[in-house]
């Protein structure tokens, strides 16, 4: 029986997904599919607030497509699966946090699966590299994705040369937002689940679709989406109990209790 290739472990309202194909948790098509359906099964469970994404073992996050699976038939072009290539980063309308912590290599598309979360926790011996250049293909996402999160003329560099660099690079230019022990970093991963689950998940939801919808606006038509309610989760929150609720705690003195509606 093939082991299956994605683990999951729910703890109230979070989420953990683990990356778990030995021996460098590379993603074939049917993996990608797989995490997929548990990404859509993330966004659609409204008991679920927070997600966050790691590798199995202690050397690899991920690096990318299975060049094996590829040599035996896989197509580039393949069926990915909802969400596309990892099952997230062309997942539409996730409107949850997401958090990935990186426990070791993070290359090619794995560095792009990483790029598709919301924060990105690493550990100290992470490394990082956008290598298809040198294979004479294109990191597609990446490319789209790399120079809205640092510099453009860092992204360009790592693109354009494929050069490795390491967790305390990464954060230097703003792709992770922490560093850890590898021992500490699942535990760490897991208190900043737990501090976003304490939150509003509707003003999460608001925050996510504003921002999407706000990247190739301009930034007076993007306001006036806003101000009008034409975007769904700006509309929802603005009608919500917790929308009150956030109101009448402030005016008491007292913490919130979000309901998510």
């Amino acid at each position: 029986m093939t082991a299956t290739p994605v683990k999951t472990r729910r703890d109230g309202v979070i989420l953990e997904v683990t990356l778990d194909r030995p021996k460098a948790n590379a993603i074939d098509l049917q993996t990608s599919r797989v995490l997929g359906e548990v990404f859509r099964g993330f966004r659609d469970d409204p008991d679920l607030r927070v997600a966050i994404l790691t590798g199995g073992g202690e050397k690899f996050f991920c690096p990318g497509w299975d060049l094996k699976a590829a040599a035996e038939g896989d197509a580039v072009d393949g069926d990915y699966g909802v969400g596309g290539f990892g099952g997230l980063q062309e997942l539409r309308d996730m409107n949850k946090p997401v958090i990935a912590a990186v426990n070791g290599i993070a290359c090619g598309g794995g560095l792009e699966l990483a790029l598709s979360a919301d924060m990105i926790l690493a550990a100290e011996h992470a490394t990082f590299a956008l290598p298809e250049i040198r294979s004479g293909t294109v990191a597609d996402a990446a490319s789209i994705k790399l120079p809205k999160r640092i510099p453009y003329h860092i992204a360009m560099e790592l693109l354009l040369t494929g050069r490795w660099f390491d967790a305390e690079e990464a954060q230097r230019w703003g792709l992770v937002n922490e560093i850890t022990p590898a021992d500490q970093l699942m535990d760490r991963a897991w208190d900043l689940a737990r501090l976003l689950a304490s939150g509003p998940p509707l003003v999460y939801a608001a925050i996510k679709e504003i921002v999407r919808d706000a990247e190739d606006a301009k930034f007076q038509d993007a306001m006036n989406r806003i101000t009008k309610r034409q975007l769904r989760s700006v509309d929802v929150l603005y009608d919500s109990e917790d929308q009150m609720e956030g109101a009448r705690a402030f005016a008491e003195k007292r913490d919130p209790v979000w309901k998510g509606r």
